[in-house]
């Protein structure tokens, strides 16, 4: 006799911001929301206006007041707020648009998820009603906040979820309880349809970004140390951002591109490379491995979970465009190294579904929450 299915549950997810542009969190956060409400649970995302506990519209000077007010009902009218340019969100998933994350405008449930620390000091506070307090982590957000104030989230009475085992050691540290679920990927989407061996060697794929911490200045200085040695290299860009202005102009660039054309771009190139500082995860090395091209990064802790050295990648140190730009043209001599790293990468990143990244959201949420 087949098990009894699990009691449908109300399930709210506290993003920090509008989901306008596709930030590699928020695709996570969609991911979940769309598996579980295809489930059968009933899904709400909550995108607020105003982020920061201590940012209220009520200690803003009048102008940004009226600023601020403007722009949450443009938002609210025109439906701006939700991702519908770069995602798609499962129709049975409610998108809400709130003035803030005050408990006020947060649906009651049985779950409630912060999912950014900004996020997680709002939940604190929330009463029992809107749900069990769960906190997604997907990465050290000292980057966007004070060490101690992001730390202190990690110590608040929610029931933790890392998405990398070096966050779940961090959170071992701090003597709390983690709960290690890897991220899934989407395989419809990004998938092998350029065969590997039959790539320009010489097309190099990487991403541009206006933090500093990202790397984009690295990868493209390690690029053009290789190309000093290699003049056919060639190099495509992609990021939300303007074409930077000192780009030199044989360099392609795609300004916000679609997720079909970022897959297109994977599938065109022969290796993918980036210079992060740091990461939590790291989703485009990984979707480049699912389109089958070689990367070339460096060596930190979010993509440890599928970037091994000499294995499926190849890995320098972080702030070293030197070592970066030696990897790039190991990879371009190299043909039969390129093609057997990309070709392992591709075996390897298989496992990271969202079918088992879903289920064991699932699985933790039922536990915690019981009949």
């Amino acid at each position: 006799m087949d098990a009894p299915a699990p009691k449908p549950l109300k399930i709210t997810f506290a993003l920090p911001l509008a989901g306008t542009h596709p930030i590699g969190g928020f695709k996570v956060v969609y991911e979940y929301a769309n598996f579980l409400a295809a489930r059968g649970h009933r899904v709400s995302i909550v995108h607020p206006a105003i982020f920061r506990i201590d940012k209220s519209s009520a200690r803003l000077p009048l102008r940004a007041k009226l600023r601020t007010l403007r722009d949450y009902l443009l938002h609210k009218f025109r439906g701006t707020y939700k991702p519908t340019s770069w995602f798609t969100v499962d129709p049975a998933v409610d998108l809400l648009w709130v003035p803030s994350l005050a408990a006020k405008h947060i649906p009651e449930g049985d779950a409630v998820i912060a999912t950014a620390w900004e996020t997680a000091e709002w939940l604190a506070g929330y009463p029992a009603s809107k749900g069990r307090q769960f906190y997604l982590i997907q990465h050290l957000e000292t980057w966007s906040g004070p060490d101690d104030r992001v730390l202190a989230t990690w110590k608040l009475p929610l029931e933790k979820i890392v998405i990398a085992r070096w966050l779940e050691k961090i959170a071992e540290d701090l003597g709390q309880p983690a709960h290690l679920i890897h991220n899934g990927l989407d395989f419809s989407r990004f998938n092998l349809q350029n065969p590997i061996a039959a790539r320009d060697r010489n097309q190099i794929l990487a991403i541009h970004h206006s933090l500093d911490w990202k790397g984009a200045a690295d990868a493209l200085a390690a690029f053009q140390l290789a190309q000093a040695e290699e003049p056919a290299l060639k190099l495509t860009l992609f990021g939300i951002p303007a074409r930077p202005a000192d780009l030199a102009p044989e360099i392609v660039y795609h300004q916000n591109p679609s997720q079909q054309t970022i897959a297109a771009l994977y599938n065109q190139a022969a290796i993918f490379i980036s210079a992060s500082w740091t990461e939590g995860f790291s989703l485009p090395p990984a979707e480049a491995l699912q389109c089958g091209a070689a990367i070339a990064l460096t060596d930190i802790e979010g993509p440890a979970s599928y970037a091994f050295h000499e294995r499926t990648a190849l890995l320098s140190p972080a702030r070293n465009p030197a070592a970066l730009a030696a990897n790039i043209l190991r990879l371009v001599r190299d043909p039969a190294l390129r093609i057997a790293l990309a070709r392992a990468g591709h075996a390897h990143i298989q496992q990271f579904t969202w079918q088992r990244a879903g289920e064991a959201l699932e699985s933790l949420l039922l536990a915690k929450i019981g009949p």
